[in-house]
């Protein structure tokens, strides 16, 4: 996107997908002026009249872009506010407006369309062909190829999550040999091999869980069977920010919405709730530290991996609330 819109309308509950979405409007428009300032607002807390001060013209020219995220929540009078904003669009203003689809918010999505927005719409990917495409472009985006069989065996050991997959590819890009245009299948056997009996999510839902020996004992299996540390983070970050996720989440919302509010499959959220328990902000956000420093031993920072992750599980059964 070369030149952004004044108003662009993301649609869509692929939250992998639609983060890229908006981060393609927000690059876009800092390529003509890298100061432009990016205001990140939540829909359910958008008060009446803030996007008019956003929006206002700066005394310096400056470029301001506001993305308001979860749009369906917004209040039936902020939603009149930034349609009728649609129509006449400031010209130092980048507008973003994420909206998941369905009723929920209609006025708005009807509202800037009806404005001429700039729409973009991303799709879920719900069967196994467009996941394999999701990888192979995934790869590609590395500067790679990777054979069918190879991206088939990824898809089984690592499974339907976008950003687990997107992990995955980028780690097997960044390992594999450069002298090997196309990634194979033995490429992709020597990272994920045993992820069917033990896979970094079943570390990461015992260390949350709070089941410190099951934790570890199951991280070593995990090592010692060739799981890839870098894999085992991974988890390890994604289940700790599901917490986040589903903590925030407003609390009107139930059963599907909630599911479609959060980007995540009911089951999902159902077992998040249950793990969210034993967990407070404080804990939580100790514990995300503890992985993003073990990201960094994992990826060269450090001269011990296994350690960096036994050490890091136990930060996190330690960091619930009441440990």
């Amino acid at each position: 996107m070369a030149d952004p819109a004044g108003v662009t309308l993301v649609v869509g509950d692929e939250e992998l997908l639609v983060d890229r979405a908006v981060g393609s409007v927000v690059t876009a428009a800092r390529e003509s002026d890298s100061a432009a300032e990016v205001h990140e607002l939540v829909g359910s807390k958008v008060e009446t009249g803030e996007l008019t001060r956003l929006t206002s013209p700066s005394l310096f020219g400056d470029k301001s872009i506001v993305v308001v995220r979860s749009a369906q929540d917004l209040a039936k009078e902020v939603i009149a506010e930034i349609v009728s904003y649609a129509a006449h669009p400031a010209d130092d203003v980048v507008l973003v407006l994420v909206h998941p689809g369905g009723v929920k918010g209609k006025a708005l999505v009807e509202g800037v369309k009806k404005a001429k927005a700039q729409v973009v719409t991303v799709s879920k990917l719900t069967k196994a062909g467009e996941r394999l495409d999701f990888i192979k472009t995934e790869v590609k985006r590395g500067g790679r190829a990777i054979a069918p069989a190879a991206a088939q065996a990824l898809l089984d050991a690592v499974g339907t999550d976008l950003r687990e997959l997107a992990a995955a590819c980028s780690q097997l890009v960044f390992d594999t040999p450069t002298d090997k245009k196309t990634i194979d299948e033995a490429a992709v056997a020597r990272y994920h091999r045993g992820r069917a009996e033990v896979s970094g999510f079943t570390v990461a839902d015992a260390a949350i869980e709070g089941r410190l020996r099951d934790a570890l004992e199951q991280l070593r299996w995990a090592l010692n069977t060739g799981v890839a540390p870098v894999l085992l983070v991974s988890a390890l970050a994604g289940g700790l920010r599901s917490l986040a996720k589903v903590g925030d989440a407003p609390r009107n919302l139930r059963g599907g919405q909630l599911a479609s509010h959060l980007g995540m499959p009911p089951w999902k959220v159902d077992r998040v709730k249950r793990q969210l328990g034993g967990w407070g902000p404080e804990g939580l956000s100790f514990a995300l530290q503890a992985v993003a420093a073990a990201d960094e031993q994992v990826k060269g920072g450090g001269a011990d991996p296994a350690y960096a992750l036994e050490h890091t599980v136990q930060v996190i059964v330690a960091s619930r609330t009441g440990r």
